[in-house]
């Protein structure tokens, strides 16, 4: 007995599922990276730099341009973060960034 052909509804959906199943992995990898929990900020020397480094980046899902919805400080543990919501123009996936102040100091 031969297989059948795949229908193209049948490709579309495995296409799909695919691209879904990635961008999952692209997001869980990111929770894991720097800036993708507060146990792992990104250090920057300035409040003037968060926005345009979280703006700078792409969407983990699709790729598209994020858009800034929320600059926040925050207390975890005792540690003064920013934290930085994001949601992309296009698809609407939201995501979060965290960031510690430390000015450089002079020598």
């Amino acid at each position: 007995m031969s297989k059948r052909k795949p229908t193209a509804r049948n490709l579309r959906r495995e296409a799909a599922r695919a691209g879904e199943k990635l961008a999952r992995d692209r997001q869980r990898l990111a929770r894991m990276e720097e800036g993708g929990s507060p146990e792992r900020p990104i250090e920057v020397e300035s409040a003037s730099q968060i926005e345009p480094h979280a703006t700078s980046l792409a969407c983990l899902r699709c790729e598209g341009s994020n858009r800034l919805e929320e600059h926040a400080a925050a207390t975890v543990e005792g540690d003064r973060l920013r934290v930085v919501r994001l949601a992309c123009a296009r698809c609407g996936t939201q995501r979060e960034l965290w960031f510690r102040i430390s000015p450089k100091l002079p020598s």
